[in-house]
């Protein structure tokens, strides 16, 4: 137990200090970095600027943040693909063991998907889900499978590829505006006037959260970014709650011990951290996020798609 709340107030600091740094030794520590986010910076910069834009020949939506994780980007992408057909969805897949190309679907193991990619395929049934390191291998098998669209998760920093650019805006924004490592930009802040469309919680879109099988005692257990995020969602009949890193992969033996040790009648989690443990077969309490975007929004998309040549 010691070492899991060391991890959780280690992972705690990290994000309030990246995002919403509050005491004088990491504000001392932000601008003590600052030199190395320049260089960072001037890195990232060149890199877009002298990369050469090529265009697939299949349209590519692709939805993304500036910031590091816990923008409600997987959320998001899953509201916007689900009224399309003979689609693939496009992504690294961050978590994975595996290398190279794989065709994630439900019955792949999670080790290979990664936990997003899983559930973008229990999510998206009618979709094909593509892991790769390399996007344009991925984007151009989905092609040739016959896939019509391609929707490209995190891929506003891949600028060598041509597409159609959406980028999350987190509310509230970090109160640095610096990138790695003073701040939580993986990219200079200027670079939103860069994308197609820039949209913001509960202006362009909406989220909304229900509980399943809730029970007596529920031990919230999660590994997302900025997890204090789902305190607004929280029940009150929560007896702890243990952090992870981002990714993380659980093991059966752990979250086990975490039920006996909370006395806890059912782990509450995430449908993202639910894919990590769906095969345990242990007592699971899941909050379902669901995001209504602005019709407006979507309307743009297809306008793009319909005209791509």
């Amino acid at each position: 137990m010691p070492r899991i709340v060391f991890k959780q107030n280690f992972i705690s600091w990290v994000e309030k200090y990246l995002f919403y740094p509050s005491s004088k030794l990491q504000f001392f520590l932000a601008f003590l970095l600052f030199p190395l986010s320049l260089i960072y910076s001037f890195i990232v910069l060149t890199k877009r600027i002298t990369a050469k834009k090529i265009k697939l020949s299949i349209p590519i939506v692709s939805i993304g943040n500036l910031t590091i994780g816990g923008s409600g980007k997987t959320p998001f992408l899953i509201s916007l693909a689900k009224d399309y057909e003979n689609i693939a969805i496009v992504l690294r897949g961050y978590g994975r063991k595996s290398k190279g190309l794989h065709v994630v679907t439900k019955e792949t193991d999670i080790k290979t998907s990664g936990d997003e990619a899983m559930l973008y395929a229990l999510a998206l049934p009618k979709a094909t889900v593509i892991v790769s390191e390399d996007r344009v291998e991925a984007i151009e098998y989905a092609y040739q499978i016959g896939c019509k669209a391609v929707f490209l998760d995190d891929g506003f920093s891949k600028a060598h590829i041509e597409k159609f650019d959406i980028l999350l805006r987190p509310i509230p924004e970090p109160k640095l505006n610096f990138t790695l490592p003073s701040g939580a930009y993986r990219e200079p802040k200027f670079l939103y006037k860069y994308a197609h469309l820039v949209v913001e919680e509960n202006k362009d879109f909406t989220r909304s959260v229900t509980l399943s099988n809730e029970t007596k005692k529920m031990l919230l257990v999660t590994a997302i970014s900025k997890p204090q995020r789902l305190d607004e969602y929280l029940p009150k009949n929560l007896v702890g709650k243990v952090y992870f890193i981002d990714h993380y992969m659980y093991t059966k033996d752990e979250l086990e011990k975490l039920l006996k040790n909370y006395e806890a009648t059912s782990i509450l989690t995430t449908e993202k951290d639910m894919v990590k443990m769906q095969d345990f077969n242990l007592p699971l309490s899941i909050l379902h996020l669901s995001v209504n975007i602005n019709p407006d929004i979507k309307k743009q998309v297809n306008t793009f798609l319909a005209e791509f040549r």
